[in-house]
């Protein structure tokens, strides 16, 4: 019999009200087709474990995510989404945005047949994104004025501070652009990486 974990009762109660019916639908999903499911919170959003991780959801602002760790296996997901964000399914904003409850279905089974056979998600290459990106010049400077804030992003790894180099200059304006380089300055000074929020 699969458990129910209470902090995942709290995280969908606190999530938004749209996302709420979204959260719960997939939860039961979950445990329909996959009877001995354990659920957990990892990286502070919730996770459904059968012979390791099946797969996870999450709420952002506007909103959710549903991903299967072996998604690429599973869906034949390969490269970036066509609208970038975690998990296999974009950015759903609705019960509509999902595919069907028997499509469902068959993935977490599938993903449950993975798991059991302790087939892992293939390690991720992609030598072009992992290069060092180049500081922008703005940044440099603020890093130059903000030794916590310096100090922080020279002890992160090359991940770590590609994170916040690609979060500030994805800024589609110059406004807020701004406003993220004071956030990355103000959460670095304070040792915190780009996704803090997210991380237990």
């Amino acid at each position: 019999m699969g458990t129910r974990d209470a902090r995942i009762d709290v995280y969908i109660a606190n999530a938004a009200e749209f996302a709420q019916p979204i959260l719960r639908h997939v939860r039961e999903l979950v445990h329909a087709a996959c009877p001995d499911v354990e659920e957990t919170m990892k990286w502070s959003f919730p996770h459904f474990m059968h012979h390791g991780i099946l797969c996870s959801m999450a709420a952002f602002k506007e909103h959710c995510a549903f991903g299967f760790w072996n998604g690429a296996l599973i869906l034949g997901v390969v490269g970036e989404p066509a609208t970038p964000a975690m998990g296999q399914f974009g950015r759903i904003k609705s019960l509509r945005d999902l595919p069907a409850k028997k499509t469902i279905t068959g993935y977490i089974r599938q993903a449950m047949k993975l798991n059991e056979a302790g087939i892992k998600p293939a390690a991720r290459s992609n030598p072009a994104r992992k290069k060092n990106l180049p500081v922008p010049e703005e940044m440099a400077r603020a890093l130059e004025q903000n030794r916590k804030a310096r100090e922080t992003y020279e002890s992160f790894s090359p991940s770590r501070r590609r994170e916040y180099v690609e979060w500030i200059t994805e800024a589609k304006s110059a406004d807020t652009r701004k406003k993220r380089l004071a956030k990355a300055m103000e959460w670095m000074a304070e040792g915190k990486p780009r996704n803090w929020k997210y991380m237990k």
